[in-house]
């Protein structure tokens, strides 16, 4: 038995240390090939960088790639986008969790059977309703198809909303509160957890997203920071050293919004709320 455990012992953190390798490694890679020239990152492989405090790789990928401009159009989209994934998710799973209606479980249905058809089988006719309606090559395609193609948050919402108790409302109503200032100061406010949830994720999905500002915003001046590091992979090489400086600056900001954010998502939905 005593075997058993220790063999135990070292199969998990053996298991941690692999974990650990898989998720650093990553990282160091980016971090050292960000301070090397691309001879050197070619040439010293793993090893650190000779130069600590060349930052010409920023330059370039700041002069070149015009990465400040990929930063102010996905702040753009990002605003807009998460702004009304919360508007649209809190408001349709307020209505869904909390009026009886004779459509209420077909549509929930098609939420969720949303989520499950994969978004690549349907480009086609996407592309084509985004080219019909004159929002393609502008910053409007990819702010409605990050608004209208991930229900994500309507499910996230709807959990959330159905855990929040009815004397809530019933009590707002007593007051004579309107539905949608039960909607205003009651729910949205409860729904601050989720928020936090939803803004990470989709701040996350839509930063990292490459695909769709790609194919649906080909202009050089609707570039966003994954377009923008791009620009460096040519059709026989790439610049490696260049786009691991890039990697390194447009990894700083989500960093920071999950460190502010990550308290929120573990608070207690209706904390306090019911005496």
């Amino acid at each position: 038995m005593a075997n058993e455990n220790k063999l135990w012992k070292v199969c998990k953190y053996l298991l941690l240390l692999v974990a650990l390798f898989v998720v650093f490694f990553p990282i160091y890679s980016v971090l050292i090939g960000a301070f090397k020239t691309q001879v050197e990152y070619y040439q010293s492989g793993l090893r650190l960088p000779h130069n600590w405090f060349d930052f010409s790789n920023f330059r370039k990928v700041f002069k070149v790639g015009k990465l400040g401009l990929g930063f102010k159009n996905i702040s753009i989209i990002l605003v807009a986008s998460i702004a009304g994934n919360v508007v649209l998710g809190t408001m349709v799973a307020y209505a869904l969790g909390r009026f009886d209606f004779k459509l209420k479980k077909p549509i929930i249905g098609m939420y969720l059977v949303a989520q499950i058809i994969p978004m690549i089988t349907t480009q086609v006719a996407t592309f084509s309703v985004i080219k019909f309606i004159g929002a393609y090559n502008h910053m409007s395609a990819p702010i409605l198809l990050y608004l209208g193609a991930d229900v994500l948050q309507i499910v996230i919402y709807l959990q959330f909303v159905n855990n929040i108790p009815r004397d809530l409302d019933e009590s707002a109503m007593i007051e004579g509160a309107s539905l949608f200032r039960i909607y205003r100061s009651i729910i949205f406010p409860l729904l601050a957890p989720a928020t936090a949830t939803l803004i990470i994720l989709k701040t996350i999905s839509i930063y990292n997203d490459f695909y769709t500002p790609y194919l649906y915003m080909p202009s050089p001046k609707l570039r966003v920071v994954s377009t923008a590091i791009y620009s460096f992979v040519g059709p026989n090489a790439a610049q490696l050293n260049v786009i691991s400086a890039g990697i390194l600056v447009i990894f700083i900001p989500t960093v920071i919004i999950f460190l502010v954010l990550q308290r929120y998502i573990f608070a207690g939905v209706t904390s306090g709320a019911v005496k």
